[in-house]
């Protein structure tokens, strides 16, 4: 008979979190290059809220969702990578049950946060293109602080539900977590009890949100493709494309593992796979947004001499 171990002990015992690799000889280079790609994401992501930030003339709906989406990038690796970081130094891989809910609240609300900060991007480039006449009126910056005020709302609001059933499972003897943080799925995976009630509530919350927020993005950049299209000129299809080209590759990658990820049932998780996308949910995406974002900007890029021109002086005197 499978031993269950009550919520009380849980609180006290916590989990065991498996990590990235067991091999002893892998833990400092894996500690190595997570270490440098989180100091890389935090100072790029850094960088562009400060520049949007200090200059009024970036004050625009588009680099206010930019500037949201670097603060939820932050946040989002701040949430994981840290103590990822800290069990690789340490091989010290338990978590207590607060510090474990704790991660996976913030992990759903700031990826919940994200798909409607992505939709609203998708959405301003859509009237941009499509509705260039209109956009003073259709994306004001009103217009742009509600959108932003929206999606942390409901970010904050949107795991409550998942966590309120969680907190009420029981979990088997081994309470280890075979992946490298506090993960629905493997979560799910160690409990004894019967989990049906949260995988109901993640697809409802995939549909109406995930989903939603996909189609509305899919429909934007439908209709975007369809107006460039009818541009006559190729200088000018490709100056439109342009001004979505990045936007349309983080959605890509983004939306591509979060479906792989979370779009399905319990029983299919392996852990293997799950671990690499995961990675890549977690680490690539806010890597390749101040990339892609910012060097093709000519804007930005003159945001980023100016404020580096302003440092230099202050040092120099």
């Amino acid at each position: 008979m499978t031993k269950i171990i009550p919520e009380a002990k849980i609180n006290e015992t916590g989990f065991f979190i498996q990590g990235l690799s067991e091999i002893d000889s892998l833990q400092i280079p894996i500690f190595t290059i997570i270490l440098l790609l989180y100091i890389i994401i935090i100072c790029g992501n850094t960088i562009i809220f400060v520049v949007i930030w200090s200059y009024p003339h970036l004050h625009t709906p588009m680099y206010i969702l930019l500037m949201n989406l670097s603060v939820i990038d932050i946040a989002y690796t701040s949430n994981i990578l840290p103590n990822l970081l800290k069990m690789l130094l340490s091989r010290l891989k338990l978590m207590s049950f607060m510090e474990c809910i704790s991660q996976l609240y913030f992990f759903i609300s700031l990826a919940s946060t994200e798909v409607i900060i992505l939709a609203a991007m998708a959405y301003d480039r859509y009237v941009a293109i499509c509705c260039p006449l209109q956009y003073v009126s259709l994306m004001s910056l009103k217009h742009c602080t509600g959108f932003a005020a929206t999606a942390w709302v409901i970010g904050l609001l949107d795991p409550i539900g998942h966590i309120a059933l969680i907190v009420k499972l029981s979990f088997c003897s081994s309470h280890r977590i075979n992946h490298f943080f506090c993960d629905l799925s493997p979560l799910l995976k160690i409990s004894c009890s019967d989990t049906s009630d949260v995988e109901v509530m993640n697809y409802i919350v995939g549909s109406l949100l995930t989903l939603a927020t996909f189609l509305l993005t899919l429909i934007s950049y439908v209709l975007i493709i369809s107006t460039i299209l009818k541009i006559k000129s190729a200088e000018g299809r490709h100056k439109a494309f342009s001004t979505c080209t990045s936007h349309l590759t983080c959605i890509s990658i983004f939306y591509g593992t979060l479906l792989c990820l979370y779009m399905r049932p319990a029983s299919s998780y392996y852990p293997d796979q799950d671990k690499f996308f995961s990675l890549l949910y977690i680490v690539l995406v806010p890597l390749l947004n101040p990339i892609i974002y910012s060097l093709k900007n000519h804007e930005f890029k003159a945001g980023v001499k100016k404020l580096l021109h302003k440092m230099t002086l202050k040092s120099g005197t």
